[in-house]
């Protein structure tokens, strides 16, 4: 019986590899830059995914995608070892989806895509600011005198909201106020109430 465990574990141990084997052919992804889910504020010049294996440039498929499906690849992807860099072009701020499609050594096409957020976009093109409308200068009567604008009546209508703002906040601490005297009262009547009866 003893002479036999090993042979038994030698069998069992093989089995226990054999589907290993080829699941080890699949290319995978082991980490990216950014990594996947991170918020960056600061736009990176290029984009890094690592995989397992070496992955072919001639069947390898890579997409760059930001906000509104709008294309953020800057450039062809450089590949060194098993590493490959995209050159990335920033537009406004939110999610950016890196796609990928490798082929493994066996042939089976293993696909996949890294997220991340970035919370600051590109700034504002100046001339977009030439043809804007100057919604903020006030248009002239014929008299050529400036006409009011609707903002003085804006800013009047603000302030009683600040005042019953502060008139608000007054009665709340005034009801805390009353609440905590009410509360200390009624500790000191329990205090009291206990010493009577302890010396009954």
């Amino acid at each position: 019986m003893a002479r036999t465990w090993p042979a038994v574990f030698g069998v069992a141990l093989g089995v226990s590899l054999l589907p290993a084997t080829p699941a080890a052919a699949h290319n995978s992804l082991t980490g990216s830059d950014p990594r996947d889910g991170a918020r960056v504020a600061t736009a990176p010049a290029r984009i890094e995914l690592r995989f397992l294996a070496k992955p072919d440039p001639a069947t390898t498929k890579i997409t760059v995608t930001g906000p509104d499906n709008v294309a953020a690849l800057g450039g062809a992807p450089t590949f060194t070892g098993n590493r490959v860099r995209l050159p990335f072009k920033p537009g406004r701020a939110g999610l950016y989806i890196v796609g990928y499609r490798v082929a493994s050594s066996d042939g089976h096409p293993v696909s996949g895509e890294v997220r991340f957020t970035l919370t600051t976009g590109t700034p504002a093109d100046p001339s977009a600011s030439a043809t804007a409308p100057a919604a903020s200068v006030p248009p002239a009567s014929p008299s050529g005198a400036p006409t009011a604008t609707p903002s003085g009546s804006a800013s009047v209508a603000a302030v009683p909201a600040a005042e019953e703002g502060t008139e608000s906040g007054g009665r709340g601490w005034l009801w805390a106020t009353l609440g905590g005297a009410v509360l200390l009262a009624a500790l000191v009547a329990g205090l009291l109430l206990r010493r009577r009866s302890a010396r009954g």
